[in-house]
């Protein structure tokens, strides 16, 4: 009987050595398997590329981000185009949006620095009017390069813009004393703080358009030269019946020397 139960205990221990063999295999596989797993995932990871493909969208307003989320650009239809912007927040008072279709850029702080906006409609009596606008803003001021169409059912100006603003104060900040102005009644007071505001410094306006390469609503191909009050003092034109000219101006706008064909 002891021999049988010796026998028994050997067979009974090889089984469990073969089990455990088994056991063994079966986790080196699940090992291997897994091992691979976590390599595809890991190479997955670090070649996955960001991009999305489409082939088309349909969207009312995009805005494009920096990684902390400071917005950089905007491109938005007429209702859902934003209002001015300076250092990220609303104008104070605010200037709402919803009428500038197209695309707005903004600079490293989150303050709007041009853009790109075209409109053109015709109303119920049959006249149109028409906009193409492209715009670089001087840092915390105003457009001071711009390229611009403006159709008037046919009265059109179409040409390059350049503008000098003045460096101080802030655009914000002229604007509200600007729109305070204009709701003063009437008279004196207010036409001397309007002039004050747009002169802030004798000689010198607020701003003013120094350059304009272009045509004009006469049809008149002009290259208009002014000093720093806006005042045009040279001109080199081609006038709408092919007449060329040459004119030096005075300050006040007459014309001293004229040198035609």
């Amino acid at each position: 009987m002891a021999l049988i139960k010796s026998l028994f205990d050997s067979a009974t221990m090889e089984e469990q050595l073969a089990k455990m063999q088994k056991e063994i295999t079966r986790l080196k596989w699940q090992s291997g398997i897994l091992t691979l797993l976590l390599g595809a995932v890991g190479l997955v990871a670090f070649t996955k590329d960001d991009t999305t493909r489409f082939k088309e969208i349909s969207v009312e307003r995009i805005n494009v981000l920096e990684s902390d989320g400071r917005l950089r650009l905007v491109i938005a239809n007429q209702s859902r185009s934003p209002g001015l912007l300076e250092h990220g927040k609303p104008y104070n008072p605010p200037v709402p949006g919803g009428n500038r279709p197209g695309l707005i850029f903004y600079n490293d702080e989150g303050t709007e620095n041009g853009g790109l906006v075209f409109r053109g409609h015709k109303d119920e009596k049959g006249y149109y009017s028409a906009t193409g606008h492209l715009s670089f803003d001087q840092y915390n001021q105003n457009q001071v390069l711009y390229l611009s169409y403006q159709d008037d059912n046919g009265d059109q100006n179409t040409g390059l813009h350049i503008d000098d603003w003045q460096k101080t104060p802030a655009f914000w900040d002229w604007r509200v004393d600007y729109k305070k102005a204009q709701q003063l009644p009437d008279g004196p007071a207010k036409e001397a703080l309007l002039q004050k505001i747009m002169e802030p410094r004798p000689g010198q306006k607020a701003f003013a358009q120094r350059v304009f390469v272009g045509k004009n609503e006469s049809k008149t191909a002009l290259v208009s030269l002014s000093d720093r009050l806006g005042k045009p003092r040279l001109q080199l034109l081609v006038d709408s019946n092919g007449v060329a000219k040459l004119n030096f101006l005075d300050a006040q706008g007459n014309v001293t020397r004229s040198l035609s064909q």
